[in-house]
């Protein structure tokens, strides 16, 4: 016999899903009620180097259900807004693969997401950024947010905070010869993540980046001099031909990615818990 249909009625609506995307309206409604926590990851689509694949944001949508299931079961609901999949700011323009949006661009998609979470209740929000390129956009966009609405939205850069637990794993000097773009942190944690979209056969050497202005260079759009960074507007292409920056990826692994995406998740948990026990 087919089934009744529904009287409209939803008392107590529970739910195991911590996808914003997977509930249904009438559980979002319950939710929201509950004034839960609702993490955004932030990725890029960019050139990570010959051996790891394109978007980032994969990543961070992935550590994001890590910490919304951790987080939920310490007692702090917790759940995961869809991930924004492109970043401000095109570095890899002259690279293949690479889709980004003007920094424009992401202030105004980032204005319109909190907006319509805020409008609706959801004023306990917590970006989890994965591209360096939206530090400016979000730090904008949230302070005017909390000038206007007095909502403060934290944002913690993963892979900042990946980079400074890898002398934990690898011991410092190890460490430091693997850090860089297209090495680890995000390859190890790809490796451990998305095993099957790493091609260990194409992971390069490591190539000494060109020099700009006869200095070297200290990220792919800085230049060090005298021990100051300096930021000159240059293509990736013409810095690294591959898109690896410093790091070594061959000292990447997925045991190292494993012990990367655990500190993680429980570091960016724990101030979750932090944050929720402090918003108002």
């Amino acid at each position: 016999m087919p089934q009744e249909r529904g009287t409209g009625q939803a008392v107590g609506v529970e739910t195991d899903k911590r996808r914003l995307a997977e509930l249904t309206a009438e559980e979002a409604r319950t939710v929201f009620a509950r004034r839960p926590v609702v993490l955004l990851p932030l990725g890029s689509h960019e050139d990570q180097g010959p051996h790891a694949p394109m978007g980032d944001h994969l990543a961070a949508g992935a550590i994001a259900d890590r910490v919304a299931a951790r987080a939920t079961a310490r007692g702090v609901e917790t759940y995961v807004a869809p991930t924004l999949p492109f970043g401000g700011g095109n570095f890899f323009a002259t690279t293949v693969g690479g889709i980004a949006l003007s920094q424009t661009t992401m202030r105004a998609v980032l204005e319109d997401i909190f907006a319509s979470l805020v409008d609706q209740g959801i004023d306990r929000l917590i970006v989890l950024n994965g591209h360096g390129g939206n530090v400016e956009p979000v730090n904008d966009v949230t302070r005017t947010l909390y000038r206007r609405r007095k909502v403060l939205v934290p944002s913690l850069y993963l892979w900042r905070i990946g980079y400074a637990l890898l002398p934990e794993i690898l011991g410092p000097e190890t460490a430091k010869r693997a850090s860089g773009h297209g090495a680890d942190p995000l390859t190890s944690v790809y490796w451990h993540l998305f095993p099957d979209l790493v091609r260990p056969d194409l992971v390069p050497e490591p190539i000494a980046p060109g020099r700009v202005l006869d200095l070297p260079m200290a990220g792919f759009g800085t230049v060090s001099f005298e021990g100051a960074e300096v930021s000159v507007p240059v293509a990736v292409d013409e810095i690294s031909p591959n898109a690896v920056l410093h790091g070594d990826a061959r000292l990447s692994s997925p045991e190292t990615g494993a012990a990367l995406v655990d500190r993680l998740v429980e570091r960016v948990t724990r101030f979750t818990v932090h944050f929720a026990g402090q918003a108002p």
